[in-house]
């Protein structure tokens, strides 16, 4: 018979073990965080609400940053969550908390002071610091010349940490760091005047710049940094390595490029007099027509902006021009496509958008299945400006290139061919503009966009309305005289 002082060692190596199996099993079970993701089926992403990142239009979601990782949810196969942050300091203290946001794709550069709180993924976007000044106003040309300016950059920037060390070299340079601000409202504020500079990044100075046709670049503060996604500080590597093979990837495969293209590539064709002049016949020309655009898009299901974007790229918003090969109206339609479309007077300006909705919506149609948006919408206008045949030889001429037929971005780079005879004398249709269709379509995505920013349904609370977060800058106010037609 065994005494209890006998059992106590042996019971208490027992628990021992026991305890130490529990904890290795414990250990060994616990889920990384990709695992968990996917148990949960969902990826909580935190981000900025503007421009150049996510934003709600009334389509839903949208935004460079939104698109990019709502493409990486869907390659995990999980449910896309966004939250947004009120400021930067804000982002970067939620990742990794408990049920909170997994990772961060909110147009981030990496920093020393960053890599202690996060880890970031492989680049995907450079991007330049630039200083921003005010038309009219001195241009700073060098950082010995921001002194005495009133200076404001968003808190917890690397804006902010630039500037930081440009004042040791300068003690005369004084800033401001805000968090009750986004980018677009630095450059809203340079626009009007509230502030003489501010420091931002080159995308969201290109998307920006057609809204506030004040603000001009002054000079690039530093080199090209890249912008990189972030998840939580520790040893954990599953979720960042997904996120470095996926961007791979899509670097690789084309998706990358065709975004940039989307968001990026169309953002300078305007210019700074167009942008002002456009700003200016938003308030003066567009609400004549607006309801016609309105009605004959519903019919057609088109977007009206849309179809606003083509008459503007078309006529000025001018019911009345005619051009030099003949084409008349809003719309610009050509005679025989007015009678194809049931058109009997060109220069009335509700027949001519109801003959151009319905010539927008056969073109679409007229395009092969396997082109899907929102190329398809890209090709229809190609196809709006040049003639579908046209467009088909320039799709071939892609294939032969060895380049995709159904994507923009490659079509593109073939239809200034259609004008040289070492490639449309080998063409179905022969000789074309076809320098043409590329900036008839990059003219309207940009008025498309200015379109789409204008008529933004607002948000509630107090934060966007006096924010101006979404709204563009165009002067509101009734300009003193309407300019001669252009």
């Amino acid at each position: 018979m065994f005494s209890p002082t006998a059992l106590r060692p042996r019971y208490a190596k027992w628990l021992i073990a026991t305890g130490l199996f529990l904890m290795l099993s414990g250990c060994v079970d616990k889920p990384n965080t990709l695992e968990r993701v996917k148990e949960d089926g969902v990826l909580r992403v935190i981000t900025r609400n503007s421009p150049a990142t996510y934003f709600q239009d009334r389509s839903g979601e949208t935004g460079f940053e939104y698109e990019l990782v709502k493409r990486f949810a869907d390659d995990l196969g999980v449910e896309l969550k966004i939250e947004t942050a009120d400021n930067l300091d804000d982002l970067f203290d939620q990742i990794g908390k408990p049920n909170g946001p997994v990772l961060a794709a909110a147009g981030l550069v990496s920093s020393e002071q960053r890599k202690k709180q996060v880890r970031f993924s492989h680049s995907y976007l450079e991007v330049t610091p630039q200083i921003i000044y005010r038309n009219g106003q001195s241009r700073p040309t060098d950082a010995s010349e921001l002194v005495g300016k009133k200076i404001m950059v968003l808190k917890g920037s690397t804006h902010a940490d630039q500037l930081a060390e440009l004042k040791q070299k300068y003690p005369g340079i004084e800033y401001e760091e805000s968090d009750a601000v986004e980018v677009v409202d630095l450059l809203r504020m340079v626009d009007e005047g509230q502030i003489d500079l501010t420091l931002v990044d080159s995308n969201e100075v290109a998307m920006n710049q057609v809204y506030f046709t004040n603000i001009r670049v002054a000079f690039d503060l530093g080199d090209a940094r890249s912008q990189s996604w972030a998840v939580a500080a520790g040893e954990d590597n599953s979720l960042l390595n997904e996120i470095n093979s996926y961007l791979d990837k899509v670097q690789k495969n084309g998706t990358l490029q065709r975004l940039k293209d989307r968001y990026y590539g169309h953002v300078d064709v305007l210019g700074y007099m167009g942008a002002t002049t456009f700003a200016q016949h938003l308030q003066q020309r567009l609400p004549k027509y607006e309801q016609h655009f309105k009605t004959y898009a519903k019919k057609e299901k088109v977007d009206w902006r849309l179809l606003a974007a083509i008459g503007y790229q078309e006529s000025l918003w001018q019911p009345a021009v005619t051009s030099k090969t003949g084409v008349r109206g809003l719309m610009m339609l050509t005679q025989n496509t007015a009678q194809a479309m049931g058109v009997s007077n060109r220069l009335d300006p509700k027949q001519s958008i109801m003959g151009g909705a319905k010539y927008l919506a056969y073109m679409k149609d007229q395009l092969d299945d396997s082109i899907q948006e929102p190329d398809r919408t890209w090709f229809a206008l190609a196809a709006y400006n040049v003639g579908s045949g046209h467009l088909d030889d320039a799709r071939k001429l892609a294939s032969r290139e060895g380049l995709n037929p159904d994507k923009w971005l490659d079509v593109k780079k073939m239809l200034p061919r259609l004008s040289q005879k070492q490639w449309y004398s080998k063409t179905r249709y022969g000789y074309a503009r076809g320098g043409e269709p590329v900036h008839f379509v990059a003219n309207i995505r940009r008025y498309y966009d200015i379109l789409t920013w204008v008529t933004q349904p607002q948000l509630e609370g107090d934060q966007v309305a006096e924010g101006n977060l979404h709204v563009p800058g165009i002067d509101k106010s009734k300009p003193a005289q309407e300019n001669p037609p252009l």
